[in-house]
């Protein structure tokens, strides 16, 4: 009995030395200073003592600086929901396509070790004029009023790609013909009526819906009302509406040369979408004709485009 007390005492002699034998580390999170003196630098393209909003191109270079700045995102106005963008150089040209003289709101968040973060915001004056080619506008409207609707007879009238200004095709998917006919057919159903008020020189566009809107995720980004905020690809009761659009020059970045227009019908409002709705309010017009429409426009999902080829309705 003896021996074994004298050999438990001598099991835990060396299991006290071992520990308290062992070294302790010290580990550190180092600085956490958030990223201080930041300041947005923008300079807005043909700015002068004659044009103090600019040459009306909409352009605005961008440059962030500050101290302790590890990385830099940016969101270029506020008053669409703030949706931060990252800028690997901090340096960016942006352009700005609502037309007329429009005031924005620049947030930039940056950020600095240990994740600690600094928000600074700038509010800028800039001047977007714009007149599109009115061979499009007589493609699109008629010059008076012209319905469209989704082309189910061509492969590709519906399609997915890279939300990417040198990617211009559907390269991860394409439809086949009457690819939606059987799970969403009101795809095909809706019109899309585009009007120019020769009176004022503005355009509208009316959509009709009798078989609901179509939606890939059922949460449309742009606000239509009475869409519910999650549901699986299919139609969605949608009473239809009207808005006023505009022309613009494209704002996905697409260089001129690629195969597009670099304009782009952007609506106003909340109630109406061009076959589908997406998280811009901008369908870029990739080609026009009296007999065709070809667009793209940013997916539900942040990062992808999605493309529609459109004829005029029988």
């Amino acid at each position: 009995m003896k021996k074994n007390i004298k050999y438990i005492l001598g099991v835990f002699s060396v299991l006290f030395l071992t520990i308290t034998s062992c070294t302790q580390e010290t580990y550190s999170l180092g600085d956490l200073t958030a990223p201080s003196n930041l300041v947005i630098n923008a300079v807005i393209a043909g700015q002068d003592a004659l044009h103090p909003n600019g040459d009306g191109s909409g352009d605005v270079s961008f440059t962030v600086t500050g101290d302790n700045v590890l990385a830099v995102s940016i969101d270029y106005d506020a008053s669409d929901s703030v949706n931060l963008v990252f800028l690997p150089t901090g340096t960016v040209t942006k352009k700005y396509t609502k037309l007329g003289l429009n005031t924005y709101r620049v947030t930039v968040v940056a950020s600095g070790r240990g994740g600690s973060q600094s928000t600074i915001t700038k509010d800028i004056k800039v001047q977007s004029n714009f007149s599109p080619d009115p061979a499009l506008v007589t493609n699109i409207t008629n010059n008076a009023s012209k319905t469209w609707i989704v082309d189910k007879s061509v492969p590709g009238h519906f399609g997915v790609g890279p939300w990417d200004p040198t990617n211009v095709t559907p390269s991860w998917w394409a439809a086949s013909i009457n690819e939606k006919v059987a799970s969403a057919n009101c795809f095909y159903t809706s019109t899309f009526t585009f009007t120019k008020i020769v009176a004022s020189g503005t355009f509208s566009l009316t959509v009709a819906s009798p078989d609901g809107a179509f939606t890939k995720t059922g949460s449309l980004a742009n606000g239509l009302p009475g869409i519910p905020g999650s549901g699986g690809e299919g139609c969605y009761p949608f009473s239809g509406g009207t808005s006023a659009f505009a022309f613009v020059p494209s704002s996905s970045g697409v260089a001129a040369s690629a195969p597009s227009t670099t304009v782009a019908i952007e609506l106003s409002g909340v109630n109406t979408y061009i076959g589908y709705g997406a998280l811009q309010k901008d369908y870029e017009i990739l080609s026009s004709t009296p007999t065709t429409l070809y667009l793209r426009v940013q997916g539900t999902e942040t990062g992808n485009a999605w493309y529609l080829k459109m004829i005029p309705a029988p």
